[in-house]
């Protein structure tokens, strides 16, 4: 499976604070995931351990049954499941084919132990979209 580009997560806001070094080095420990159109990507409640970024198709977000939006490319999701694997928030349900970039807890881990700039950058992006 091919990985993700550093052209694809600079992007993305949550990334929008690393440097190329940085963006290639995330970009490396990211695989591709298709979902088909109507794929349940996530479903609220379940465990999640993915974190994804969108490259293409469109998603609708529902929250206790109820539309609360869609995401779309440059957007992400399954932030907090890379931090404590906490049971998924909202569901997800591919309305169109999509393609996404995705990293897990084991990948995430190493890259913020080792790589303290890294760490501190996405640390100050995920508490200002909490905001």
């Amino acid at each position: 499976m091919p990985n993700a580009s550093a052209d694809t997560l600079r992007k993305v806001p949550l990334f929008s604070g690393l440097d190329n070094k940085e963006l290639e080095q995330i970009a490396g420990s990211m695989r591709e995931r298709r979902f088909k159109a109507g794929d349940t990507m996530t479903q609220e409640g379940s465990g999640g351990v993915g974190f994804f970024v969108v490259e293409e198709g469109e998603a609708e977000v529902s929250v206790g049954g109820q539309a609360k939006g869609s995401i779309g490319p440059g957007d992400y999701f399954g932030e907090i499941a890379l931090i404590n694997e906490s049971p998924r928030t909202a569901t997800l349900t591919a309305r169109t084919d999509m393609l996404c970039y995705g990293m897990t807890p084991w990948d995430f881990r190493p890259l913020v132990e080792t790589n303290s700039a890294i760490a501190w950058k996405l640390l100050t992006a995920m508490a200002e979209k909490m905001k």
